[in-house]
């Protein structure tokens, strides 16, 4: 133990003999004269030693004042049992207002880093300020947005996400709970593993949309999640389909529509960029289809080709980008993606 620790124990364990002296002398001079002897003590020195070592420490005191004292002194003992007694209330008290501090301060810290997520601020602040917090997640994250119960349960939203084996912040503004998720360790299928989870917090939340953000690779990088949540869960009534939760990039064309940049970007590089850049053929054979509403005869007609060459393309299609066009969402998705393509290109095109 350092010198200056070993000195601190020291002061406080003369600090309860003399005031033990003190309130024996008068008792109703100074009842609660126990409180000041952990209040005097050293800042760093509650930091330093736990509640379960000043329990030790003052059980030694009494051993030794018991010893050389109370043998000598019988009419000593219930004196000595009462203040040891207060002196153990004492040291739970003090440990009690410190771990109260900095819960309180925990849950502050906690709430300006949702707030920073939210709001996307750097990532070099919101990666020292979740250090703060003990955050042990090394794997991906994802922000689950919805609405907030009337009476939240976080404590309990906590234990189901520790069984579930992730890390969580959570925030709760006005009506809305965010909660930011992060897989304690890395994961092939991270989408999957994190929608896992998100179906196990589902409970937590109040009714309405619930959303779960695209997946990202660090903490670091949550406000790209949290942004398409936001977006997602603006326009989410606009889906027929409303699963709990319901992935942000299911509504990406919505989202293009309502002008998310991050959707335009991702329906692009997902399935227009591709196409363009494998083979110009397929992506007119794609183009005819979709306007010439899914029909094979009049895409073929169209082109001038076989009905069994457009089965054939569409097929190369699926292949290069993982997408089905005969499936009418997935067509949809497509066409906008086709239309945000055409459009990128007659920009990029008058700016040169």
């Amino acid at each position: 133990m350092p010198p200056a620790r070993r000195a601190a124990i020291g002061s406080v364990a003369q600090a309860g003999i003399t005031s033990f002296v003190q309130w024996y002398q008068d008792p109703n001079s100074q009842p609660w004269v126990a409180a000041d002897v952990f209040g005097n003590a050293p800042r760093e020195l509650l930091r330093s030693i736990s509640l379960q070592e000043t329990l030790q420490l003052i059980q030694v005191v009494v051993q030794m004042v018991e010893e050389r004292v109370v043998n000598e002194h019988p009419d000593l003992t219930e004196a000595v049992l009462r203040y040891s007694r207060d002196i153990a209330f004492s040291a739970a008290d003090v440990y009690a207002r410190a771990a109260e501090a900095r819960g309180l301060w925990d849950a502050r810290l906690e709430a300006l880093v949702v707030d920073s997520i939210i709001s996307g601020e750097t990532s070099q602040e919101i990666s020292s300020r979740v250090a703060a917090l003990g955050w042990r997640s090394d794997g991906q994250v994802a922000v689950l947005l919805g609405s907030a119960q009337a009476s939240p349960d976080p404590d309990g939203l906590r234990k189901v996400s520790r069984k579930a084996g992730c890390d969580v912040l959570i925030g709760i503004q006005g009506r809305r709970q965010v909660v930011v998720i992060g897989l304690l360790t890395r994961a092939n299928e991270a989408a999957a593993a994190i929608h896992e989870v998100a179906l196990k917090l589902e409970e937590f939340f109040g009714s309405g949309p619930l959303i779960l953000g695209t997946a990202v690779g660090t903490i670091s990088e949550a406000p790209k999640s949290a942004k398409s949540a936001l977006a997602a869960h603006a326009v989410a009534k606009a889906s027929s389909k409303q699963p709990r939760p319901l992935l942000a990039d299911e509504l990406l064309p919505e989202r293009a529509l309502a002008g998310d940049s991050l959707a335009r970007s991702t329906l692009l590089e997902r399935y227009y960029y591709p196409l363009a850049a494998s083979n110009p053929e397929l992506l007119e054979t794609l183009k005819t289809y979709l306007e010439c509403g899914r029909s094979l005869e009049q895409t073929s007609k169209t082109l001038f080709v076989h009905a069994n060459t457009v089965r054939y393309r569409l097929k190369r299609i699926f292949e290069e980008i993982s997408a089905d066009a005969t499936e009418p969402r997935t067509a949809f998705v497509l066409q906008v993606a086709l239309l945000l393509g055409s459009i990128n290109d007659n920009e990029y095109g008058m700016k040169r």
